[in-house]
């Protein structure tokens, strides 16, 4: 099933038929009205994990985590 998005606001719409066989005015989006796009996210991108553990020490580190400390040492602005 195609999931065609809106590139002004951000809708999702699920289509039983491909963007190429629909008619021009079922290619607007019902929300805002502007031309759908094929989603980008549809398919996976990435090639490969970022993060990959040895294949000798699977799971997580033994020791603990890296990080001590917490990363903000003062509370953000405004809360």
């Amino acid at each position: 099933m195609p999931r065609l998005a809106c590139w002004s606001c951000g809708r999702q719409i699920y289509t039983v038929s491909p963007l190429e066989s629909l008619f021009t005015e079922e290619r607007r989006c019902p929300r805002c009205g502007a031309f759908l796009n094929l989603e980008r996210r549809e398919l996976e991108r990435r090639e490969s994990n970022r993060r990959q553990n040895p294949p000798a020490d699977p799971g997580p580190p033994v020791d603990g985590e890296r990080r001590v400390g917490e990363r903000r040492k003062a509370r953000r602005r405004g809360r």
